[in-house]
């Protein structure tokens, strides 16, 4: 038993070392991570969009010229409560969603499926749920393949983005442990 758990031990070491030291890219050079292009996104303008929200408004990027936008690319329904929740919190706090601060949960399920999430819990209906269901938004930002995304290639993870007034991206942050960020949001958004 001791030996065949030496053995397993060993190849287990071997593969994981062959994984780490044989990461290249094209031309022999480094595999550039999905974060690194997350946070190449930063001083970048901000990828203009234009959804509809579950309640059936036209939500445009560029007609918010002028105020802060919170962006949170999410799960969505399948990702119940963690994402619920995220979703929830931003919506509701008074200090991401005012005179001069626009937040949006951007999801890529159907307008139905958030209906029936709202009145499971109508918290949900009090914030901004934008509606990416053929993923075209996700893609223009990144977000389907960084590390929060359990479901690469198909759904967005746990990602934020903080844009200024002009368009232009001042933060963002991808986060797997999928908690609720509003303290760290509220504090990049009084920093522009």
């Amino acid at each position: 038993m001791k030996f065949w758990a030496t053995i397993t031990f060993i190849i287990g070491a071997f593969v994981v070392f062959a994984i780490f030291t044989n990461h290249k890219g094209p031309n022999n050079g480094p595999i550039v991570q999905p974060t690194s292009s997350l946070n190449a996104m930063v001083g970048q303008p901000a990828p203009d969009f234009t959804l509809q929200s579950v309640s059936g408004k036209t939500f445009s990027l560029s007609s918010l010229r002028g105020k802060k936008i919170v962006l949170f690319f999410n799960e969505g329904i399948m990702c119940y409560p963690a994402c619920w929740n995220q979703m929830a919190a931003l919506g509701t706090d008074a200090k991401l969603n005012n005179a001069n601060v626009v937040s949006a949960s951007i999801v890529v399920d159907s307008k139905d499926e958030w209906a029936s999430a709202i009145r499971k819990m109508p918290a949900l209906g009090k914030g901004t749920i934008l509606l990416d269901s053929d993923l075209s938004v996700s893609n223009q930002y990144n977000v389907l393949s960084l590390p929060s995304s359990m479901h690469k290639g198909m759904k967005p993870g746990h990602t934020y983005f903080v844009i200024d007034q002009n368009g232009i991206i001042r933060f963002t942050k991808d986060d797997p442990a999928m908690g609720i960020n509003n303290s760290i949001l509220e504090s990049e958004v009084a920093k522009i």
